[in-house]
Parts: C-alpha cells; structure tokens; sequence
C-alpha cells in the first residue's frame, strides 16, 4: 500500500492575469514533516488553499488518499484528513474550549442533534492525546495564543487527520511555547500524521521538519530535498534568488543630543522604575520575552497606557503623554506588532493608509480636498521605501505582509518624527522585506531619528541595535553594548 498522503501535480492558479503558482508539484508521505517556506507573495497561501479544496486549480489535479481530483471541495478535504490550522486559528472565541475542538466533527457528520457528553469526552481525550491541561469549560477568547493553537490541533486530531497544515504557527509564541509546539509535531509525526509547516523563521525550518519545498514567485525552485541539505543562509538564497548579507549596524551619528529620557517610568501591571535615554542616531533594542514589559513600555510612550508613576523628557524639556495625541504632538511614531488590526485600515488604500497621519496639515492648509497633493505625499514614500504596488490606489490588503509593514512605517515618516517606536518591526515578514525593512531602520537612524526596536528576536537585536536593554517581569535587568555582546550571552538572559 502506498504511504503517500497527498499529490500535488503540475498546479497552475491564476488571479487577474497573474501567475500564483505555475506547475507546482507536492508529494507529502505519511509521518512526514516538510517545510513550505518562501517570500510573501511567492504562492504558498494560495497552494495551501488549492490542496485543502479553497481554491479551485486552472489546471493540474490532486491526488489524496489514491483518489485523484480535479476540483476538490473542501468538506471533501476535511473527510480526507486535510486539516489546515490558520494563523488566527478558526476559533469561535464566544464558545467553550470542548465546543471548539468537537464541534467541527458534528458538524462534517452532518448531525442534527448535538450529544454534549459526548463533545466533552472527544475533546478531553484529544487534550490527553497531547497531555496538555486545558480546561473544556473555559471560553476560548480567555486562552492564551498557544493554547489556542492546541484547541486548534486537538480539533484536527479528533477528525481523523491525515495531513495537518500549519500557516506561521510559531508568529507570537514564546521560546518555551514553540518548544512545545514543536515537540507536539514530533509527537504526530511518531504517529504517522503528516504535518506542512509554514513559517518565516529559518531557524525552526532546520530544528523540527524533514524535507522542505520552497516556491519563488510561484515557481517550485526546491521540491522534496532534505532539510539536512540546507542552512539558514543557503534557504535564504533559494528563497530570494540573490545571496543574503546582513552585516552590523555601526551608528553614523556619535555622541548625538538626547531625543527621549524616561527616569524611573513605570504603569500600574506593566513595568516598573524604568530609566532609559535615546539619542539622535540611536538604534536602542529592548528585548525580554513576552510579558517581560517590553510592549507596555511602548504603549505607554505612546500615550496609550498613561504612566502611573515616573517622568518622560523630549529634547531635555519635561513632558506629559496622557494620550496618543500626546504622543504624536511630541514627535514619537508608533509601529505596532500587529499591523492588521492596529496599524492598517484594511478597507481603504495604500494612499489613504499613508497620508492619514498628516491629513490635518493639509486641512489647515486649506488644501485638504487637493487630491493631487494627498496622492503625492503616498507617491513620495511608497518610491521612497520601496514598496512594490502598481498603483498607490490599489487596496491595502494587496500587498504582502513586508509591504504593508512599510506602510505603516511611511503612515510615521510622512509625519517627520524625532523618535520612532517598533514593536516586533519584521514579525510575519520573509527573509528579502526583513532586510528591507532593516535597511530602512538603520536609514532612518543615520538621519538623526531615534529608534526604538522592540523584539525577542536575539539576531534582529544584534544586528539592527548598538544599544540593548533586557527586560524581565517589568524590569529593566540588562544593558549593553551590542557591539559586545555574544547570541548566547543575550539568550541566557532571556532564558
């Protein structure tokens, strides 16, 4: 009998003329992990939606199970044990932790009647299959991400999964939690379930899969090889067609006049006695795991979460954040970790996303219904940090993940900030935009602005930062000079 789950053969999909995918092939075998790595944009959502019956090939068939199809439904999909767990998870936050993870079985039966005992004793025997402690009563809008990620996993696993797709499922996991997630792969693939595991960070790729796939602008350029074959540099080459170098940022500015002092800041359940200063020129990182402080800290500069306690001090003078407006009539610019539902306004253009920020000046101007002007300042900066859109015009949800990313960074730039705030600035971009982006950060620093880096990401810190700050339970625990400090130095003190 074959061991082979799943075939790809020769997909094409295209949308409007252009090419997501063009004669891609997938061979996925029973117990086997492959990575699906690329760029955004490169055609792995689009294959996923193809395999799990979402999309509908131009042409090419698949082959599940020994039953080839030409169009694949995706109920048909879940029957054969295709399971996709997306990044939000599909999970219906007003409804228990045993709703979530057995509801989804009923439902593909196609019950009338619901036996509620019988829901609960599915899903704890699918928590103990894991060994994991949940509790079924507990809605699920008060679970942490990673336990939102299990319920997401056990409900695959109590439908018979055959193949379980992971889209970026380690994005806002801690270390510890993607160790565990990671460890639970090992687990189904011990049991013969297949897993396709799509993720940005290289590092994982090599430490839990198998083989790997990797597509470039809809083309498979790697197809089934050992994951032994690779290392974090030679997948980012496959992955961008160009060798990828991302050496250490030396400030251009020395010894550059004091932007932000915040001394012994603190916010009631968020951080406490923070004392820190940023000068013109600086790239300052602070970095601690989550819940450390590191985000409170950021809000609260921001004027969302006013301090409790503590002074901030812009350009020497003494001031007050009790609000965003504050925040932003001081010169500090916020780029917040979650760009789709803090950063972007998902319904309207990328001009629109841009010039938001500076729309009152053109108010006050008396040129607010010049759309030319409007349509200019986007121009400006979608040339100027590179963000590849046709036309300014063009709906947001358009771009990739990097190129929305710059987006909400050109929304702070048009505003010419003193100190510029970014919270997990490459969370959720491939390998080209992160150096992209890091490029830009470091741009911007040379010009005089401040920056700050919030992010666990130790090589992004390193790299990005000639200052680091380490927080741990709302404490500043650490500082030092990137220029000397080792990975695994910084490692352990997040550990």
């Amino acid at each position: 009998m074959s061991d082979v789950i799943l075939r790809a053969i020769n997909i094409n999909k295209s949308f409007a003329g252009v090419h997501a995918l063009t004669d891609v092939n997938l061979t996925i075998r029973k117990g086997e992990v492959r990575c699906l790595i690329g760029e955004n944009g490169c055609g792995k959502s689009t294959l996923i939606k193809v395999i799990s019956g979402v999309y509908t090939p131009d042409s090419g068939e698949l082959e599940v199970a020994g039953h080839k199809f030409g169009k694949l439904q995706p109920d048909q999909a879940m029957s054969m044990g295709i399971q996709v767990i997306y990044q939000d998870f599909s999970i219906f936050p007003n409804l228990t932790v045993a709703d979530n993870i057995a509801m989804n079985t009923f439902r593909v039966q196609k019950k009338k009647l619901i036996n509620w005992r019988t829901i609960r004793r599915k899903a704890q025997e699918a928590l103990d299959h894991l060994d994991v402690k949940i509790d079924l009563d507990v809605k699920a809008e008060a679970l942490s991400v990673a336990d939102k990620q299990i319920v997401a996993i056990c409900r695959a696993i109590i439908q018979d999964a055959k193949l379980i797709i992971m889209d970026e499922p380690t994005t806002a996991l801690t270390k510890k939690e993607v160790s565990s997630l990671l460890d639970i792969i090992r687990q189904l693939k011990e049991e013969g379930i297949s897993v396709i595991f799509v993720t940005h960070k290289l590092e994982e790729v090599i430490g839990v899969t198998d083989t790997v796939t990797i597509l470039r602008n809809g083309v498979c350029v790697v197809d089934g090889e050992e994951t032994s074959n690779f290392d974090a540099n030679k997948l980012a080459f496959y992955m961008t067609g160009h060798e990828i170098v991302d050496e250490k940022f030396v400030p251009e500015i020395t010894n550059g006049k004091e932007l932000l002092r915040i001394e012994k800041l603190s916010l009631k359940d968020g951080f406490n006695d923070i004392t820190l200063t940023v000068n013109s020129g600086d790239v300052l990182g602070v970095t601690g795991l989550l819940g450390s402080g590191r985000t409170e800290l950021a809000q609260c500069l921001f004027g969302q979460f006013p301090a409790t306690s503590g002074e901030i001090f812009i350009e020497g003078k003494p001031v007050k954040i009790r609000s965003v407006k504050d925040a932003i009539r001081n010169g500090i610019g916020y780029v917040p970790e979650d760009r789709l539902t803090e950063g972007l306004f998902l319904k309207k253009s990328i001009a629109s996303n841009i010039f938001v920020s500076v729309i009152e000046k053109f108010r006050k101007a008396l040129v607010f219904s010049d759309n030319r002007s409007l349509k200019a300042t986007a121009d400006r900066w979608v040339k100027e940090l590179l963000i590849k859109t046709p036309d300014s015009e063009n709906i947001i949800t358009t771009l990739s993940g990097g190129n929305q990313q710059r987006v909400v960074l050109a929304k702070w730039l048009a505003r010419n900030p003193k100190i510029l705030i970014l919270n997990g600035p490459t969370v959720g971009v491939d390998i080209g935009s992160k150096l992209e982006i890091h490029k830009v950060l470091r741009k911007l620093a040379n010009q005089g602005i401040a920056i700050i880096i919030i992010s666990d990401d130790i090589p992004e810190v390193l790299t990005n930062c000639n200052k680091v700050v380490i927080m741990k339970m709302g404490r500043i625990v650490g500082e030092m000079d990137s220029k000397v400090v080792k990975h695994e130095q910084l490692a352990g003190m997040l550990a």
